[in-house]
């Protein structure tokens, strides 16, 4: 009953777990997807501020621009009048009404037009009635008709000077009228003269920019404009009878005075306007800017109208997206860290299990110990005895693995000396000759050689125990060329009639190694006897001795023949001990060799193919002594 009980409890856990990381992974969706949503939001409407921001900086610079342009375009017709009100001609024939004074004057006004770039400069008398003018060919000539009903005339017989935005009565083109009063000398009025200007060629210029722009007089009905279908309607409604009275004094013809297609928007507060397309169009509304700036010295007001949607969606996308490279590695971290927390909890779940399960298994296999208990006190003995029994073959595999290492040390004992043997054996047999031939000086040289010799094979098993211990001999600066002339004479008495196949390169007396002369030649004997039996007696054979490349502080001595290279099999174990291709060999020759290198930091590499073997002896370069 308790270990059924516990199971359910374990299978409830874990139950609880499964379900738990699915509610959390909802959970975090819907956060992330409402984060997502709100910062998007938030970061679209801040990329459409700042967008709308330097939208209005622009345009408060073009504004300025056209603002500008506006006034230098209407000074300089400003001055006409007054110049025009002070010419003698002017003032005589306002003065005698003669006939040839005025056609003289209508060419006089005639030939200013092309100078002062004005639309038109007339003369009018004091009933109103013009007398003279710049269009006085056209059909359209202002000559005799009256405009006494104007407020240009009326406001600058009565003021002096005056300024009039009208549409024409007789061009039927809009135009600013800037006119003077003409006085004697005495003071009596003679006049008015009037100079029209017309913004056409600055109307063109603002449509071609892409920008709509007006100007508005002080009651917000439009005079100039870059869109044609906008010019004398209202910014503003504006009251019946007001619309009555403009309408009466013909300033603005029989314009309806409509307001403006524009529509207000939510971002109002913004400057911002929603303009509709023109009527015989179907394009879609466009929200724009709007920037006021006054022109100054006039009662106008200039409108300039920026297109914003494009620039404002830019914006708003460059924003969401620079807000998404923020937030979506913050959402992959979180969803990294809940990742690790459910892989944490879900472990935890299964070692609560392992532990439930690890538990009723203990209860379980208690009985099974305590039952176990007494057989395992009777075991104890056999296993004390066993471990004596171990102990004994211990030992003897120690005792075992001593002698296997001097059966080694032996072997290479042997291998080494072979040669001094051989040659001390060629030497003796030397001297018994040149005795029973009565020449006893030269068997006393061969009894001296072989007492050098003799000494060498002592020197060789003074080292060999050295290599045992794995230490290292005493190093001095040893010549190359010393060392190849050792290892040859040893070699010469066995390989006697073979010699003439060594061809060693011309060495530099003063090169010298760091190492120990009898067992550096130990290397070269080694390399060398393989060579000469690698060629064996085959004709053509060749072994050549030379220095290879090497680094700086090293030399290189390379041992090369011409035989048949050694296998695959061989060459991959080459430098283990023991392992050889000769028959009785030890395979201990080349152990030794890159042992004795080693010692003194260098080592042996060696390359074969089917055309020979070369053996590379790196050493450490020493200073001569």
């Amino acid at each position: 009953m308790h270990n059924t009980a516990m199971s359910g409890n374990g299978d409830d856990k874990t139950s609880a777990v499964r379900e738990r990381p699915g509610r959390a992974w909802l959970v975090f969706a819907a956060v992330a997807a409402l984060l997502l949503a709100a910062v998007l939001y938030a970061a679209g409407d801040y990329g459409r501020g700042a967008a709308l921001e330097r939208i209005e900086a622009d345009a408060r610079t073009d504004a300025g621009l056209k603002v500008a342009l506006l006034q230098a375009v209407l000074e300089r017709p400003r001055a006409l009048p007054l110049v025009l009100s002070a010419d003698a001609d002017l003032r005589g024939a306002l003065a005698t009404k003669d006939k040839g004074l005025l056609d003289g004057l209508d060419r006089k006004l005639e030939s200013l037009i092309d100078e002062t770039k004005a639309s038109v400069i007339y003369v009018i008398g004091t009933d109103g009635v013009t007398v003279a003018s710049s269009n006085w060919r056209e059909e359209t000539s202002f000559v005799g008709s009256s405009y006494a009903f104007r407020d240009y005339f009326r406001l600058a017989m009565r003021d002096g000077t005056a300024e009039h935005y009208a549409l024409g009565s007789v061009s039927k083109r809009p135009g600013l009228y800037i006119s003077r009063r003409v006085e004697t000398a005495g003071g009596d009025v003679l006049g008015v003269v009037v100079v029209k200007v017309e913004f056409d060629g600055l109307e063109r210029e603002w449509g071609a920019s892409g920008k709509p722009t007006f100007v508005t007089d002080q009651s917000g009905i439009v005079l100039m404009t870059s869109r044609p279908e906008w010019r004398f309607s209202s910014i503003v409604p504006i009251a019946p009878d007001r619309r009555e009275a403009i309408r009466d004094s013909l300033q603005f013809g029989e314009a309806p005075l409509t307001p403006l297609p524009f529509l207000e928007t939510g971002d109002r507060h913004r400057g911002l306007i929603t303009v509709q397309p023109p009527p015989d169009t179907a394009g879609p509304n466009q929200q724009m800017l709007a920037l006021q700036a006054a022109v100054a010295s006039t009662p106008w007001t200039l409108h300039l109208l920026t297109p914003v949607d494009a620039a404002a969606r830019s914006g708003a996308w460059q924003s969401r997206m620079q807000a998404l490279l923020i937030l979506l590695p913050m959402i992959g971290l979180a969803a990294w860290l809940l990742y690790r927390r459910e892989r944490a909890l879900r472990r935890a779940a299964q070692d609560r299990k392992g532990r439930d399960e690890l538990e009723r298994r203990v209860i379980e296999r208690t009985q099974a110990l305590s039952l176990a208990g007494e057989r395992l006190q009777a075991e104890i003995a056999g296993h004390r005895s066993t471990e004596t029994k171990l102990q004994t073959v211990q030992q003897e595999l120690v005792q075992a693995n001593r002698l296997a290492i001097l059966g080694q040390v032996a072997a290479g004992v042997a291998h080494e000396i072979n040669q001094p043997v051989a040659t001390i054996r060629a030497y003796a047999d030397n001297a018994r000759t040149f005795l029973d031939r009565g020449r006893p000086e030269t068997a006393a040289e061969n009894l001296v050689l072989i007492a050098g010799l003799t000494e060498r094979i002592g020197t060789i098993t003074d080292e060999l125990k050295t290599l045992a211990r794995k230490g290292r001999g005493a190093a001095e600066p040893i010549a190359v060329a010393t060392v190849l002339e050792g290892a040859l004479f040893l070699l010469r008495s066995r390989f006697s009639g073979r010699m003439d196949t060594l061809h060693i390169a011309e060495i530099p007396p003063s090169l010298c190694v760091h190492g120990n002369r009898i067992r550096l030649e130990q290397i070269f004997i080694n390399l060398l006897q393989n060579a000469l039996e690698a060629i064996g007696d085959s004709p053509g054979g060749r072994i050549d001795v030379s220095l290879g490349l090497a680094s700086a502080g090293e030399v290189v001595i390379e041992v090369a023949d011409n035989g048949p290279g050694i296998p695959d099999a061989i060459l991959k174990s080459l430098f283990i001990p023991f392992n050889t291709s000769k028959d009785g060999g030890l395979g201990l020759g080349l152990v030794i060799a890159k042992d004795i290198a080693a010692d003194y930091g260098g080592g042996i590499d060696v390359t074969s193919s089917s055309t020979g073997t070369t053996f590379a002896v790196t050493l450490k370069k020493a200073d001569p002594a």
